[in-house]
């Protein structure tokens, strides 16, 4: 980019993964979104700039409703930007999720985000009584509505798996500007294209692979925002990460409880088993995990940030079975060293 580009907000994410206690054992649901609740309030204390809460529907992650957790949060924090990380649109309701995050962004007054995708998983599919081959239409459609509900005017809608708006006014009320609504994609061309002709934000998930892979991704949707003949839109990016005080604690401390879930998530999809080798060359200058002491993990951001055109990365530094301290301490060290470090890169 030869433009340059304001400095960049930094972001923590959790999927509210279900954590071990001292001796090893797995803590109860309801403990793991007390301490997700204790880490949102310790990335505001950290001075990061958002905190994201994923939607699952399955043993191994706590939050299935993620608008609670962050609502909880709102009440107890001033200014840290709440959303989701992400919200499962296909199997969702657009009407419905206009009126929790409305409620949530009054709650928060006006701190509110979406990040609507299509998630990881396929559990909520059957749970909701959805199926899987209207995959692809489900999450067009949906999104399509979305994007009119999110300004709070009346809409006029008619698609194929809910019944039609006419001139319907959705409630409550914003205040005073439409609800932030990013498109969360991997790496599909045509996600990134409906992003653009929506006109929403677009936020990459760079969870595997090289970050430098997806500057054909970010190019395309600026190009398509044009061609769409919208303003240009921020870019944002998710990784996965950890920043210790070393990259050897980083390696260390990350290694047994990535392997697990790796094991697991690769019994149900058919991977290879993990690899420590692996994990240390995504931890490497080129991979795609955010992983490290402050100063490679700020080096490695400010990098990604300046080939992209971020204006936001946000950092899921949960990992499993990883202990709610060490978490705490990633989060601080992610506000209090990682974020000064990238702006004072990226400002010189």
């Amino acid at each position: 980019m030869s433009t340059k580009l304001p400095l960049p907000e930094i972001g923590a994410e959790t999927f509210g993964d279900i954590t071990e206690d001292a001796q090893g054992n797995p803590l109860s649901h309801a403990q793991v979104i007390r301490n997700v609740i204790a880490e949102g309030q310790q990335a505001e204390a950290s001075n990061l700039d958002f905190f994201g809460v994923g939607e699952h529907h399955r043993d191994d992650y706590a939050i299935s409703s993620p608008e609670v957790v962050l609502a909880a949060l709102a009440s107890i924090t001033q200014r840290i930007k709440l959303g989701t990380a992400v919200t499962v649109l296909s199997s969702d309701d657009p009407v419905r999720v206009y009126e929790r995050f409305a409620t949530l962004d009054a709650i928060s007054n006006g701190r509110t985000e979406i990040i609507a995708g299509r998630g990881s998983f396929i559990e909520s599919f059957p749970l909701f009584g959805l199926d899987l081959e209207d995959y692809e239409d489900l999450f067009e459609e949906k999104l399509h509505l979305l994007a009119k509900l999110r300004h709070g005017k009346p809409v006029s809608w008619q698609g194929k798996h809910r019944a039609a708006l006419r001139n319907q006014q959705v409630y409550p009320l914003l205040e005073d500007r439409p609800l932030t609504t990013w498109v969360g994609v991997g790496g599909s061309p045509q996600s990134v294209v409906r992003a653009a002709r929506h006109g929403l934000p677009l936020c990459l998930a760079i969870i595997g692979g090289q970050p430098s892979a997806f500057e054909g991704l970010a190019s395309l949707y600026r190009r398509a925002l044009e061609e769409f003949g919208q303003e240009q839109l921020p870019i944002s990016a998710h990784f996965h990460g950890l920043v210790a005080s070393t990259d050897e604690e980083a390696l260390e401390t990350l290694w047994p409880h990535y392997q697990r879930t790796m094991n697991r998530l690769g019994a149900e999809r058919g991977w290879p088993p993990a690899s420590k080798m692996r994990l240390q060359a995504s931890m490497g200058p080129e991979g795609a995990m955010m992983a490290g002491s402050p100063q490679t993990v700020a080096q490695k951001m400010a990098k990604v940030t300046t080939q992209l055109g971020l204006s936001r990365v946000d950092i899921k530094y949960s990992a499993g079975s990883l202990p709610h301290e060490v978490m705490m301490e990633s989060i601080k060290l992610l506000g209090e060293e990682v974020k000064p470090r990238v702006h004072q890169l990226l400002g010189s």
